[in-house]
């Protein structure tokens, strides 16, 4: 039964159907990857209130455009197809402070990139990740210099 055409369409079973994946799941799919992420950074997640909704992203996804594979090795060609769409997102974070800040923004944009291509089977082509606000320890209003 697995060799079964369509009698309308004359498409073999295994070839039938489209794949979607939506804004909103990659959205979802980014802040959870991104949030795992950052709770690996002790010091700055500790400084970050219970209950932020962070990180937020805002996320674009349509069809990635064909690429050339002439000349690459089958390997490579064929995990170029697989890759059918491409994402562009906006991943906002609030940081405890003081904190290595760009060790946890890169570990962000690398663990959403790769994480969305074995996932989801999708590239990332543009991905900003930026600190809306940073949280002190100091819980009195002092200020911090």
């Amino acid at each position: 039964m697995t060799g079964e055409t369509d009698r309308r369409s004359g498409v073999p079973r295994g070839e039938r159907g489209a794949i979607t994946v939506t804004d909103r799941v990659v959205a979802k799919i980014a802040s959870k990857v991104a949030r795992d992420a950052l709770s690996r950074f002790n010091e700055s997640a500790d400084h970050v209130p219970p209950g932020r909704r962070t990180p937020r992203v805002t996320t674009s996804v349509r069809r990635a455009p064909e690429r050339n594979t002439a000349g690459r090795d089958a390997e490579s060609a064929a995990g170029r197809q697989a890759l059918l769409f491409e994402a562009r997102m906006r991943i906002t974070v609030e940081l405890g402070y003081p904190s290595d800040i760009g060790a946890q923004c890169a570990a962000v944009r690398r663990e959403v990139t790769e994480r969305l291509r074995t996932w989801a089977a999708m590239e990332v082509s543009d991905l900003v990740v930026s600190v809306e606000k940073l949280h002190s320890r100091h819980r009195d209003h002092e200020r911090v210099r």
